[in-house]
């Protein structure tokens, strides 16, 4: 059986897994005129999310909090990128609204998380 780190069995680094997952592959289909700016942003923001609950939880308590708060403003990142790239026509409203609820209920549990750092 293989060994898992701790924060490998959080339901909410498994969601930003699956989320970054999800954005990685649609965005390869959008115009190269955006590639390095929102497309590049927005998978750079998803990743964050799931990076930071990996490198907080190798910390402190009070680090892994701190690394937590980041990983909330990632999430916070992501939806202004979702909005502009609605209003350019690069995705459609169903998959931003679809995201947009994977993002919130991400950062929920995110806060939840934190909370229960004690």
């Amino acid at each position: 059986m293989r060994e898992e780190f701790n924060f490998e069995k959080l339901t909410v680094y498994q969601k930003a897994l699956n989320l970054t997952n999800a954005i990685y592959s649609d965005t390869k289909n959008w115009p190269k005129d955006f590639a390095f700016s929102i497309t590049d942003q927005l998978r750079r923001a998803s990743l964050s999310i799931a990076l930071n609950i990996a490198e907080g939880a190798s910390r402190t308590k009070n680090e892994f909090r701190r690394f937590i708060t980041i990983s909330r403003s990632s999430c916070h990142e992501c939806i202004p990128i979702l909005e502009i790239a609605s209003k350019q026509d690069i995705i459609d409203l169903k998959r931003k609204e679809e995201w947009r609820e994977e993002i919130v209920s991400i950062s929920k549990m995110l806060s939840k998380l934190k909370s229960s750092i004690s």
